[in-house]
């Protein structure tokens, strides 16, 4: 789970309403009636460096999702129920609406666009609809399209960000493109980059592919086993890259790249400066043949889909295929080597989270009296003691009390104290650099109450249903997805967020195609790796959420078909004086007891030995 950082900087603490007069100055000199402003950056990030956090900027809104749209007299922001909470707590709602999606009476960006459309239909112009196509997923800017062909919406693309001229204007932007590169050898890797470009070449040739433009960093620190330090919380570096059968570029600040990397590339990579990306592409699709280019929507921007459509435009030659680029699916199936780095990598974050969970335990028995931030600064500190460690894969969410229910709640507080009967969740995750690391448990503070009990135990079977669940070939994360959910429906509960997410190998925290929820229709297939977190949340009341990363395997088949399971990456005890063992069936029972036997298997022989009787005691076996 990512979390968000609801204490901010004070230049974006509040919408400003000087800012969002600015910017609704320079909307006047292209006569727009209103301007997008989306989360994400010019590859599609949602987690952003300083310098293009926008709609944070503009807004005060920090959430990893949500959408800015800002009219001449008003300004709407879009999210979803993970940020219902939170926008409240940082929008002014005098100067901007919050839109709930899914709930009544909502508008989503598509439905308020038609809604000002409508209202203006007396005029003779259209509503002009501004945009910086480079910070638009093509296949958004796509669906925009298609919706707005028949409407009164004209989609304005802009060759300059407004929100960064208006930005500029006020402040020095940061740097985003200095952080050194490193590579990393095949012993972490499990295939050298030259053996990757190879399988890239011969899937593209089979699609009978001639240009691979990539503009997902993930997918180009993968491609080439280099990282970098330009994105908070991931260890990648902005970049482009194009393939073609008998070349391959990679674009970015040449300056960080070393002499040793040059070597490593050489000669199958040319390194080219950022902003060379759009005249060599336009070079690679302009050639005198008829040339294939394989576009991703989902992962590629409209600014990218506009240089080819002009090319394609002027020459006649260039044939478009939307397909899912291949590096995301290979990047996502982990080889054997991938796995072991992974198990490596969440083994060290499971003791750190386990030793944690003890130390919490002993300072409450003690009766010392802690703070969210004390929660947060101990689970970072013993992260930081394992070997190899990088960075933490998000801010740690250690939301006590109410904020427990606040989803991604990222700002713990040295001033919130750790109340008796209260709930604690913890969320968090490390980057080391055998792999990336993401896990939650949800702790109570002295008793129970019997709704903590009930509500607990509730997602526990949610988790362990999904966590034992065994799936023919085939199945997809939607599937698993009600699974897991059903046991909430029965009682009319809900999560708002994905039952699960993929995850990178020393990579991004979500990643995809693969992921268990309701929108996911890609299969789940071996070396994939995933978390299982559901949830409940209850404003004022607080939440729950229990993750562990899985990682999918073949499972011994009895008719000759082909079966999946999960099998632990996390091993961490889950919270005993909330369980409610008399809900728990035969077979689910069987799991938790032969999970806590495998933390207690797993951690025993590398923590200290007066750490063991605790553990034994937060993982003794429930009897029938």
């Amino acid at each position: 789970m990512v979390a968000t950082n609801l204490k901010v900087d004070t230049s974006i603490q509040n919408a400003s309403s000087t800012k969002l007069d600015d910017l609704r100055a320079l909307m006047a000199n292209y006569d727009l009636d209103c301007y997008f402003i989306p989360a994400v950056d010019e590859h599609l990030n949602l987690s952003v460096p300083a310098a293009k956090q926008r709609r944070a900027w503009i807004s005060g809104f920090t959430g990893s999702a949500g959408d800015l749209l800002v009219g001449k007299n008003s300004a709407w922001l879009f999210v979803d129920s993970r940020y219902y909470e939170q926008a409240e707590l940082q929008v002014d709602p005098a100067l901007i609406q919050i839109s709930k999606l899914g709930l009544e009476g909502n508008l989503s960006l598509i439905e308020t666009l038609e809604k000002l459309a409508a209202e203006s239909a007396q005029k003779p112009s259209k509503i002009r609809f501004g945009f910086d196509p480079f910070t638009v997923a093509a296949e958004q800017y796509q669906n925009w399209v298609k919706k707005f062909a028949p409407g009164g919406i004209e989609l304005v693309s802009l060759p300059e960000n407004l929100a960064d001229k208006v930005r500029q204007t006020a402040e020095t932007l940061p740097t985003i493109d200095e952080s050194p590169i490193f590579s990393l050898p095949a012993s972490l890797t499990g295939e050298t980059a030259t053996q990757k470009l190879v399988r890239v070449r011969e899937a593209m040739q089979k699609a009978n592919i001639d240009v691979l433009p990539i503009t997902n960093l993930n997918q180009i620190a993968w491609l080439f086993n280099l990282r970098g330090a330009d994105i908070p919380h991931i260890p990648i570096f902005i970049s482009y890259a194009i393939l073609t059968a008998d070349a391959a570029f990679l674009f970015t600040n040449l300056e960080r790249v070393s002499p040793e990397i040059e070597q490593e590339l050489s000669p199958n990579v040319t390194l080219l400066p950022y902003a060379d990306y759009p005249s060599t592409l336009e070079a690679c699709v302009n050639l005198p043949k008829k040339v294939r280019v394989l576009f991703d929507s989902k992962h590629s921007t409209a600014g990218t889909y506009q240089l080819i459509l002009d090319q394609q435009k002027a020459k006649n030659n260039i044939e478009i295929v939307f397909e899912p680029n291949p590096v995301e699916g290979m990047k996502a199936r982990k080889n054997p080597v991938e796995i072991e780095q992974m198990q490596s990598a969440n083994f060290k974050a499971s003791r750190a989270k386990t030793l944690t969970l003890k130390w919490l335990t002993e300072q409450l028995e003690s009766g010392s009296v802690l703070t969210e931030f004390d929660v947060k600064e101990s689970i970072e500190s013993f992260y930081q003691q394992e070997t190899d460690f990088h960075i933490l894969t998000f801010r740690t969410i250690a939301g006590a009390g109410s904020n427990s229910s606040i989803v991604h709640y990222g700002t713990p507080s040295p001033e919130i104290t750790l109340k008796p009967g209260e709930l604690l969740l913890l969320d968090s995750g490390a980057q080391y650099l055998a792999g990336t690391t993401d896990d939650t448990r949800t702790m109570v503070v002295g008793e129970p109450t019997a709704q903590q009990i009930e509500h607990y135990t509730t997602v526990l079977i949610a988790h362990i249903n999904c966590a034992m669940q065994q799936f023919p070939k085939g199945t997809t994360g939607s599937q698993l997805d009600a699974i897991a959910r059903a046991v909430l429906w029965q009682q009319q509960l809900d999560y708002g967020h994905g039952t699960g997410h993929g995850v990178g190998a020393f990579l991004a925290g979500h990643e995809g195609p693969n992921g268990i929820s309701k929108f996911v229709q890609y299969p789940l297939e071996p070396g994939m790796i995933t978390s299982i977190e559901p949830g409940y949340y209850e404003p004022g009341w607080g939440g729950i959420r229990l993750e562990n990363l899985y990682v999918v395997r073949e499972m011994p088949s009895k008719n000759g078909s082909v079966w999946y399971g999960f099998e632990p990456l996390t091993y961490i005890p889950f919270e005993q004086k909330l369980i409610n063992v008399d809900r728990l069936s035969k077979t689910q029972l069987k799991w938790l007891n032969n999970y806590h036997a495998s933390v207690v298997e797993k951690l025993a022989p590398v923590i200290d030995v007066a750490t063991i009787p605790w553990l034994k005691k937060a993982c003794a076996a429930f009897s029938s």
